[in-house]
């Protein structure tokens, strides 16, 4: 079972009811304090801050524990908010406590209450300053007063209620707090501007527009392409335009042709900057070959094999109108596409 310290005898009485409280359930868990803060999530240094009355626990400590051990939460948290009241009282009173002892001690040393002995090294404070100062120590439900003058000593509230850091009131008052808060302000705007000065400014001295994006990609890099794109121009030669991800949506058809019962195609990509041929309603054995016009131009030729449809791989071109497909049937029709903006009579169908 853990070894309890004694609870700080400063503690407002109803914070140390309910510390005495969380050490009666831990004790009646047979919980370590490590097992506790294992189970709550919260640190093993919090947990015998809380323990032994130097930190009232955060109201998520509380009910974790609660839950680690099997109490009802209701109840627990119930004594956590009580506790809660009575410790921002203490603090409150300890706060406005060493304000009144501060305001003391500066009228003092500012000489208020007369004139230093010439005499002495180092003057202490005249006697009605050190009977204000031990009295206002000494008013928090007579807790032991620190001695005026001890320089050293720690208030006794310190080591038993954390506290935060002291108020200091300035010269000057609310003036001189709209006078630093309008020189904050400018200050600021001087940081902003010269933050847009040295980082938007392009070498003639103006603010620099970012260039908008470029709609098509770039030959060989996909990187600009939509999701799923993995080529463009020269690097989609040869390659499978669904494979790729040339096809589907990003595909259009730029030429057709009726062979036979056949339904010929050119299928072109702006985003991969490539096409190809693609033939429906085909059998087995029917070829296609898709070029870019003229001798030794780029071309890509294909076979179907089972089912009815089939396609080639892909060639680079510019622009859909450069490409242009044929099929050879097994049943000897032959077929070439015409672009897409031509009549489709145009289309040459050999019997």
């Amino acid at each position: 079972m853990p070894r309890w310290r004694a609870l700080p005898e400063e503690l407002d009485p109803q914070v140390r009811e309910f510390a005495e409280q969380l050490r009666r359930l831990v004790e009646r868990s047979g919980l370590g304090i490590a097992a506790v803060a294992d189970r709550t999530g919260y640190s093993k240094t919090s947990w015998e801050r809380y323990l032994n009355g130097r930190l009232l626990p955060p109201r998520g400590a509380v009910e974790a524990l609660a839950e680690a051990i099997g109490t009802d939460v209701g109840h627990l948290v119930t004594l956590w908010e009580l506790a809660e009241r009575a410790w921002s009282r203490s603090e409150l009173r300890h706060d406005v406590t060493m304000e009144a002892v501060r305001v003391a001690e500066a009228k003092a040393a500012l000489g208020e209450y007369g004139p230093p002995p010439a005499t002495a090294e180092r003057a202490e404070p005249p006697a009605a300053v050190a009977a204000a100062v031990t009295a206002v120590r000494g008013e928090d439900a007579g807790r032991p007063a620190t001695p005026a003058g001890g320089s050293g000593s720690a208030d006794v509230r310190a080591k038993a209620i954390p506290v935060r850091g002291p108020r200091s009131r300035r010269p000057g008052g609310p003036r001189r707090t709209r006078l630093l808060f309008v020189v904050g302000a400018v200050g600021a705007l001087f940081v902003i501007a010269a933050a847009v000065l040295l980082l938007g400014s392009g070498d003639d001295g103006k603010v620099a527009t970012p260039a908008p994006a470029s709609v098509s990609p770039s030959a060989g890099s996909p990187s600009a392409a939509p999701a799923g794109v993995k080529c463009a121009g020269s690097a989609c030669a040869g390659q499978d335009p669904e494979t790729m991800g040339c096809g589907g949506s990003h595909a259009t058809t730029a030429g057709s042709a009726t062979v036979g019962t056949s339904y010929l195609e050119v299928r072109y990509s702006k985003v991969c900057g490539a096409a190809w041929a693609r033939i429906t309603q085909a059998a087995a054995g029917d070829t296609l070959r898709i070029s870019a016009g003229g001798a030794g131009a780029a071309a890509q030729s294909g076979r179907v094999g089972q089912g009815a449809d089939g396609h080639t791989r892909m060639i680079a071109v510019g622009a859909p109108e450069q490409a242009s497909a044929c099929a050879t049937l097994t049943s000897g029709r032959k077929g070439c596409t015409v672009p897409r903006t031509a009549s489709p009579g145009e289309a040459a169908t050999a019997g």
